[in-house]
């Protein structure tokens, strides 16, 4: 199980405070690893650093083999497949859903005059089909609803056969029947014995896509415990995570959390 991102006494610190303190924390590259605190918890902070696009203030940080600050960025972001909201918002609204996963290969958002092969506009095609979005191809991303266009940012994500999958709340504002497609999709994925090492923050317990392997809970920048999911995501974890008391339930290998009892209302 060779490893694919590892964090040793990780601290990120603005303005005299530690948003990440003191995390060490280990990924193999057969794990699917949730992360899930509160607002504010260093969630976002913890993927970006996974993501190249933020260096530790403190400790060090060593993904796919490579230590952040010793190691070229731009050699090692496209071996990284990211998803996330604020990506979202930088792709032009008139590009075609087939362009923005295709635009991919070159790591830029929105075609210019790049070149492709006929190899990539078929396996752009593929992946397109995979998330259920091949009818979508030559629609402007712009008209998609919320949740096609989430879709449309993991198949982005994918098409270049990343060693390490990120995705940021993939399924944050999606309605009901969006979000439940999405984590099929997911769960489907996240099965697959090719796909690779995934981190998926969340908020809630709810949005777990079933195989997911590992959970990390996060407060104040701290880990409050990291593990096997179903042996680290316990009503207590949950408790000490969120600073309220809270009930947690399985069925199907989904989750649900509830307060354990009235919160009063001051």
């Amino acid at each position: 199980m060779p490893q694919v991102l590892e964090f040793s006494d990780v601290v990120v610190r603005r303005n005299a405070r530690n948003i990440v303190d003191h995390l060490t924390w280990i990924i193999n590259d057969d794990e699917r690893w949730v992360v899930l605190g509160p607002n504010g918890a260093g969630k976002t902070t913890v993927l970006q650093m996974a993501d190249t696009l933020l260096h530790p203030t403190a400790g060090t940080v060593t993904i796919l083999g490579e230590r952040l600050g010793r190691t070229d960025v731009f050699e090692l972001r496209p071996r990284i497949g990211f998803a996330s909201s604020a990506m979202a918002r930088r792709v032009p609204p008139e590009e075609t859903v087939l362009n923005v996963v295709l635009t991919a290969a070159y790591s830029v958002l929105g075609r210019w005059r790049e070149d492709y092969e006929d190899i990539d506009e078929r396996r752009a095609l593929r992946v397109l089909a995979e998330w259920k979005l091949d009818h979508l191809a030559d629609r402007t991303f712009g008209t998609l609803s919320d949740g096609e266009q989430k879709r449309v940012q993991i198949a982005r994500a994918v098409m270049t056969d990343p060693e390490l999958l990120l995705l940021d709340e993939p399924t944050a504002s999606l309605d009901l029947g969006a979000r439940e497609e999405l984590l099929m999709l997911l769960s489907g994925y996240a099965q697959a014995p090719t796909t690779p090492a995934m981190i998926m923050v969340t908020h809630h317990v709810e949005e777990i896509p079933v195989g997911f392997t590992h959970v990390l809970l996060l407060r104040d920048g701290q880990a409050v415990a990291a593990g096997p999911i179903r042996e680290t995501l316990t009503a207590d974890a949950l408790t000490d995570t969120f600073g309220v008391p809270i009930r947690l339930t399985e069925d199907d290998g989904r989750f649900a959390a509830r307060a354990a009892q009235p919160v009063a209302v001051s």
